[in-house]
């Protein structure tokens, strides 16, 4: 992909605008159109060699016109192709009409399709523009091919999917393919719609760089280094591990300190100079048993906290892992309010009952980083997360203003937020990596990046990306201490 575009991601509004204003600049958009066809059907005649017979849906829009531009192209090859329109193919407006009027097939309406031993369906129906749910006999379209269980390519998204958030709207293909063009949509990585696309193919139909760059928002992006890379600290000769920060972990009682340990190797592996584990005097023992590299330091209460927060050199904090819920825990946090934290699990759930209380401690500059689940994001969150007009970006960079923190919405499409708009969704992440303490491990990775010197958002991400690494390196079957053995700096 021309100029690095391959991370950028396009909201169909975005898209849409850059279709325009490639048109304003002189590029015809037949063109446009008569590339993205003929990229759909090389790619159906590649990925299905032994179809015996490609069946092409076609919709009232330009995804139809791509479909009708691949039906001709599929024909002309000598592949046996069918075609069949949505509506009324007569009342199809400019390049779509003169697409059908290029096609010599005959198409029929969607209700006739009968599936077929060997079909290979074209999904040329909605694409990413799709912002409403599928009307009902594509529903049963749909139906009638996922029963049948036959491979679909689609053009551009597999139509049903909302190409913003991903959310299937009614029903939606489940695709064996995707081909899409000049940018992702965030709906592609967004699940349920990854799953939903299968194998995702990016085609250079020739719009110029320069005009994606200018349309673009450039608020959503994939977690890649390129996100992040310019606020890692550099590395120097000449340093201490002072100068490489001091991450504190607070522990959880006696019977429940293992999470805080996880916590704390793994931001010490991530780069801290240096790791203590803040422990109550009844957990010390079973703390001490099992440290070497990571320091031990008691802490009962927040008047013990208070004193040893003079030391200014203690500036960063992972809380949460282990450590119980209640108000220990909103005092704590409230004696940090001005150090870098990062609130994770019992942490965030100490604050289900007035959310308002935390962010009120955490403004000016964002030093703050919460990691929820979804039922800890919906807790904190209760509108934001329970309004179904908005997907998970949405969520995620409402909750991030309004915290003015740094977001980690976590599953299997996390997405990381910053207060002032940006939202990277992470897809490095293994299936294995669901497995019981790998949370800690990520709030110990976070805290570690934090206490170097890194902002809260670009920590957040790295962290985010480095823990799915370190769980492709780890393998599978990985324990969350398989996980904190196997973490590396970046």
């Amino acid at each position: 992909m021309s100029e690095n575009l391959s991370n950028l991601l396009l909201t169909p509004s975005e898209m849409a605008a850059v279709d325009a204003a490639a048109a304003a600049s002189g590029i015809c958009s037949f063109d446009l159109m008569e590339r993205a066809g003929a990229a759909a059907a090389a790619a159906a005649l590649r990925r299905h060699p032994g179809a015996l017979r490609f069946v092409v849906f076609c919709g009232p829009g330009n995804n139809g016109g791509d479909a009708y531009v691949a039906a001709r192209h599929l024909q002309q090859s000598g592949a046996k192709t069918v075609l069949f329109h949505l509506g009324d193919p007569a009342r199809l407006k400019g390049d779509a009409a003169r697409a059908r009027s290029g096609c010599a097939l005959e198409g029929q309406g969607l209700e006739v399709y009968r599936p077929e031993s060997g079909d290979v369906v074209i999904d040329g129906l909605f694409g990413a523009g799709l912002a409403r749910a599928v009307p009902v006999e594509v529903g049963r379209l749909i139906n009638r091919v996922t029963e049948a269980d036959l491979p679909v390519l689609a053009i551009d998204l597999p139509s049903g999917l909302d190409g913003r958030t991903g959310k299937v709207l009614g029903a939606a293909f489940r695709a064996r393919n995707t081909i899409t063009f000049m940018t992702r949509k965030p709906g592609h990585l967004l699940m349920p719609g990854r799953e939903l696309c299968g194998e995702l193919e990016v085609f250079d139909i020739g719009i110029p760089a320069r005009i994606i760059r200018a349309e673009a928002g450039g608020a959503i992006a994939e977690n890649t280094p390129d996100a992040w890379k310019g606020a890692l600290p550099a590395e120097q000769l000449e340093t201490h591990k002072y100068k490489r920060g001091h991450l504190v972990v607070f522990s959880g009682d006696a019977d429940k300190t293992g999470a805080a340990r996880m916590s704390a190797i793994s931001g010490l592996k991530a780069g801290a100079g240096l790791v203590t584990i803040a422990a109550s005097g009844a957990a010390m023992a079973a703390n001490a048993a099992h440290l070497t590299a990571v320091m031990l330091h008691a802490v009962d209460d927040e008047a013990d906290l208070a004193e040893w927060l003079s030391d200014k050199r203690l500036q960063t904090f992972v809380l949460g892992p282990g450590f119980g819920i209640g108000a220990r825990a909103r005092g704590f946090v409230s004696a940090l309010a001005d150090r870098r934290l990062v609130l994770d699990a019992d942490g965030i759930s100490s604050f289900k009952d007035d959310p308002q209380q935390l962010f009120d401690l955490f403004r000016g500059e964002p030093r703050l980083v919460l990691t929820p689940h979804e039922g800890e994001f919906s807790r904190l969150f209760p509108d934001i997360g329970d309004d179904e007009n908005l997907g998970k970006v949405d969520k995620a960079v409402a909750a991030a203003r309004r915290a003015n923190a740094a977001i980690v919405y976590k599953g299997a499409d996390t997405v990381i937020a910053s207060p002032d708009g940006r939202a990277l969704i992470n897809t490095n992440a293994p299936a294995w990596l669901a497995t019981a303490g790998s949370g800690d491990v990520l709030a110990g990775i976070i805290g570690g990046l934090l206490a170097q010197g890194q902002p809260a958002f670009e920590a957040a991400a790295a962290g985010v990306w480095l823990h799915g690494e370190t769980a492709h390196r780890a393998g599978k079957g990985l324990t969350a201490e398989d996980l904190a053995a196997a973490v590396l700096p970046l």
